[in-house]
């Protein structure tokens, strides 16, 4: 019902979409289901418009009460009850949740002994409706528009390689270097051999080989370490084998771009009324992984 209203308002599925970091096809499915359970058609659909049902207008009118009603007792709510409770559902890619955010979450759990927390590590997008997701990290450069977001840091991305590993193979001086080295990669793509390197505004794309390519950055540090070759990983994931010496950056002078690379944004659908688990966890990350700018609406 509360979709209803804001498609209404809207006036469109794309627009709620937007507003709801939904698809268009999940706000639509929604409406179905809604027209379904009341047994009566609510709107009328064209390629152009939307246009209100007799029946949907009155449906309308009790749906925007109910919200009016529901939202003015979570005022209340929250007043009385200043505790933050219940369940938050966080949809975060794989090698983010387990190497960056979930080292936070034992120490989270512990200061709100109320709140849960579920985290979904998929590297696929999450629909925040379809998928029941309150919270969305994502690593992107432009964070969908009708979003709240919340930049919580930078994600970096690398070549590396042993001391070892070069002392045999030479040093690469330029990235064009890099096709006489065994070079390991993501592996998912074609396009995933094809790095990308940018200096003074110059790019330069090198289609590189090897014999080892692996879909997950702990595997791909892990063979980087066993001398097998040259290997690109997000900073986070080489950051303590630098700090000790076990690998050592090469180009470092230049940038690698990756599609792994850019802001990791929190995302969450705006809301007049952010329930209080929603916002001790955003501050909550906030903190622990570095300050990010103040919350904004995306344009």
């Amino acid at each position: 019902m509360a979709i209803f209203v804001q498609v209404v308002e809207s006036g469109s599925f794309s627009a709620t979409a937007r507003q709801l970091g939904a698809s268009p096809s999940a706000i639509s499915r929604n409406i179905s289901k809604l027209e379904h359970a009341l047994s009566v058609r609510l709107l009328h659909r064209t390629t152009r418009k939307l246009r209100l049902s007799e029946q949907g207008e009155a449906v309308y009118q009790h749906c925007r009460q109910m919200l009016d009603a529901a939202n003015a007792a979570m005022v209340v709510s929250g007043q009385g009850n200043a505790e933050p409770q219940g369940l938050v559902s966080v949809s975060v890619p794989k090698a983010i949740g387990h190497l960056v955010l979930h080292p936070h979450i034992p120490a989270f759990l512990q200061r709100y002994p109320k709140v849960d927390v579920r985290l979904r590590l998929e590297d696929r997008y999450m629909d925040l409706i379809d998928d029941h997701i309150d919270l969305a990290l994502r690593i992107t450069e432009r964070p969908a528009p009708g979003l709240i977001g919340r930049q919580l840091m930078t994600i970096d991305h690398l070549l590396c390689a042993t001391p070892h590993y070069l002392s045999r193979h030479g040093v690469p001086q330029h990235p064009q270097d890099l096709i006489q080295h065994s070079c390991i990669y993501l592996g998912e793509t074609p396009n995933d051999a094809r790095w990308k390197f940018r200096q003074a505004g110059k790019t330069v794309t090198v289609n590189v080989r090897g014999r080892y390519a692996a879909n997950h950055t702990g595997v791909r540090l892990d063979a980087v370490r066993q001398h097998i070759g040259i290997g690109s990983l997000p900073y986070f994931t080489a950051r303590q084998a630098l700090e000790n010496g076990e690998i050592v950056p090469v180009l470092p002078e230049w940038d690698f771009i990756s599609n792994y690379h850019g802001g990791l944004w929190l995302l969450y659908a705006p809301s007049q009324h952010l329930p209080a688990r929603l916002r001790v966890f955003i501050d909550y990350l906030v903190t622990c992984l570095g300050q990010a700018p103040h919350s904004k609406r995306l344009a």
